[in-house]
């Protein structure tokens, strides 16, 4: 029979030595997300006690649990590398058999402050505590500040894998000193370890930043900037592709195309609130002694668009999109790869409408982000994030933005989760979270609801008794961001992507390239016309060579000209997606492309 390991109490998990007997939701030994929350916490002690052993000088900062599973971020006078994960691994195998109990008690901020005064990095997390009391965490000879919730004792942690090494500037500040951070993961059973590290091994094989190089995607330069990507010709093909069918599948919906400023006057960011509660994440210059900001996002511009000329309530819902490049100060610790970037396009839309259009402008949304994710065989789940600590705009208007965003969903039968406080600092938010082939999360676009922005620019529109009316503002973003997007696209198709938006379409391998190069550029010619990109492949190398390169390059068809083929107008055909070898009429062959091409609409 399962073991319980904790309680639910409302939204909040309560580990047995907190709960003093209050009834919940029993928590159950068991790979739930709530147990492994649990879990893994308490195998961050765990790596935690075994690094005290190994490395007696360790000192502690942070160890919490993440999404893709914890880390601990700490000191050591002595140098770890990879090689040493090993040994941690062995020594917390050791310390969980001795069924360590895990007891909590509390103790005041300063005996707190005066218990831990020879640890500079326990000095810093209690200098962002703020509560009179503190609890502790113990077992054995280990002992730690925190907040839990913690397994009740040792012997339960037996499935677990530290999976890398890595640096951390103390609290996230790259003015502060580094801290070493190993990652781990943990699981309530060997199966579902087992299953996990599968899945690390082929995402690894899958990584984007891997594949982008090995196509030709991308890449990056450290004389330009970190966070700063460079498309090369592949990848460049690739998102115009993405770009357009997107911008026609826009214009369909009845979006118009408009464009923003890149960089902006300081006071409008006042106004709108970024300065205040963005401007971490904001870079800033100054022209002529005036302050300007460069754009971390693009609804400002949007808001002047919308200001350009009176609207009336019969222009309403009015819809603009945009590729907006944006600028975000990420930390240098955080950047990878595509994922998180400093400049990037989001495929950003804002629609202004009536209160009465709330529900079903949402519901077209989603029902455009549906259309979307089923062209890239995307499963998704969506999660409606509620108001931030930090936050702009009166309670009564965000309960009617986050009620407007749950009953367009609850009246459609769409099915959500709820994430507490993770809305955006001016509105509620349906977050759209995609599943990738190997079964990862991913977190793409979003759709808010924003009565604050249209209130703090006194937005009015005239309603059909000619009073003035403030519109409500939906923002959304399908992709989230073509940079991000591309990055997750590379991994869910390990590069293997869809013939419609593939970087080359078609490769051409003539046998001779001297004898069969007027065939292979009259058909290249033929393809190009029908916006396919295509390539030759007539290097002076073996017709084997020729092909393996082209088949490296994951070029989804390949077509082979020979004598008789140049002879009666035909092609051989590879079709490297489905596995098949066949022959057809060069017109034949013209109209199985344009079908490719047709599979697909958004």
């Amino acid at each position: 029979m399962e073991e319980v390991i904790a309680i639910k109490i409302g939204s909040a998990i309560v580990d047995l030595q907190s709960s003093s007997g209050e009834s919940g939701e029993n928590i159950y030994f068991d790979n739930s997300p709530q147990s492994l929350e649990v879990i893994r916490h308490s195998t961050a002690h765990l790596m935690a006690q075994a690094i005290r052993e190994l490395y007696p000088d360790a000192k502690f900062f942070v160890g919490p649990v993440v999404e893709e599973g914890f880390y601990y971020d700490f000191k050591t006078s002595e140098k770890i590398g990879e090689t040493d994960l090993k040994n941690i691994e062995k020594r917390m195998l050791e310390l969980a058999k001795r069924n360590f109990l895990i007891d909590k008690y509390f103790i005041t901020r300063d005996e707190a402050i005066e218990k831990f005064a020879y640890d500079h990095l326990k000095l810093a997390v209690l200098s962002k505590i703020s509560d009179s009391k503190v609890s502790i965490y113990k077992q054995g000879n280990f002992e730690d500040l925190c907040r839990g919730p913690h397994l009740p004792n040792t012997k339960f942690l037996k499935f677990f894998k530290l999976t890398k090494i890595a640096g951390a500037y103390l609290g996230g500040s790259d003015n502060n000193e580094m801290l070493t951070r190993i990652y781990g993961i943990a699981f309530a059973t060997h199966e579902a370890l087992k299953s996990h590290l599968t899945m690390l091994e082929e995402a690894e094989k899958r990584d984007h930043r891997k594949i982008g190089v090995q196509m030709g995607l991308f890449t990056f330069n450290d004389d330009v900037g970190a966070g700063l990507p460079i498309w090369l010709p592949n990848g460049g093909r690739l998102r115009s592709k993405l770009e357009s069918r997107l911008f026609k599948a826009h214009r369909k919906r009845g979006y118009q195309p408009v464009r923003g400023p890149e960089i902006l006057k300081a006071d409008i960011w006042k106004i709108s609130g970024h300065y205040q509660n963005y401007g971490e994440n904001m870079y800033f210059t100054k022209i002529d002694e005036q302050e300007y900001g460069i754009k971390p996002m693009n609804c400002v511009g949007h808001i002047k668009v919308y200001q350009s000329t009176l609207r009336s309530y019969r222009d309403l819902p009015l819809k603009f999109f945009e590729y907006g490049v944006v600028h975000r100060h990420e930390k240098s610790g955080v950047m990878h790869g595509l994922f998180r970037v400093r400049e990037f396009t989001q495929d950003d839309a804002h629609i202004f409408c009536r209160t009465d259009q709330i529900k079903s402008e949402v519901i077209n949304v989603l029902k455009f982000v549906d259309d979307i994710m089923q062209s890239f065989n995307f499963d998704y789940s969506l999660e409606i994030s509620t108001k931030p600590e930090k936050a702009i705009g009166r309670d009564e208007v965000w309960d009617i933005a986050t009620t407007s965003l749950k009953e367009a969903l609850n009246e459609n039968g769409i099915v959500y989760g709820i994430d507490e406080g993770g809305g955006a600092f001016y509105g509620p938010k349906i977050d759209i979270k995609i599943r990738d082939s190997i079964g990862r999360k991913w977190q793409c676009g979003t759709i808010q609801v924003d009565f604050n922005l249209p209130e703090r620019f006194q937005l009015e529109y005239t309603a059909d008794d000619n009073n003035r009316i403030q519109p409500v503002m939906i923002h959304r973003a399908i992709l989230g961001s073509f940079e991000r997007f591309i990055g997750i696209l590379t991994e869910h198709f390990a590069g293997e992507f869809p013939f419609f938006i593939a970087p080359t379409q078609v490769a051409i391998v003539p046998i001779s390239p001297e004898k069969h190069i007027d065939y292979a550029k009259e058909l290249e010619k033929d393809l190009i016309d029908l916006d396919i990109d295509v390539e030759i492949f007539d290097q002076n190398e073996s017709l084997n060579k020729r092909i393996r390169t082209s088949e490296k390059s994951r070029v989804p068809m390949i077509v082979v000209i020979g004598d008789n083929e140049v002879a009666n107008k035909r092609v051989s055909i590879r079709d490297r997606r489905t596995r098949e070898n066949f022959e057809e009429s060069k017109e034949q062959f013209i109209e199985i492309i344009k079908a490719k091409m047709n599979e697909v609409q958004f």
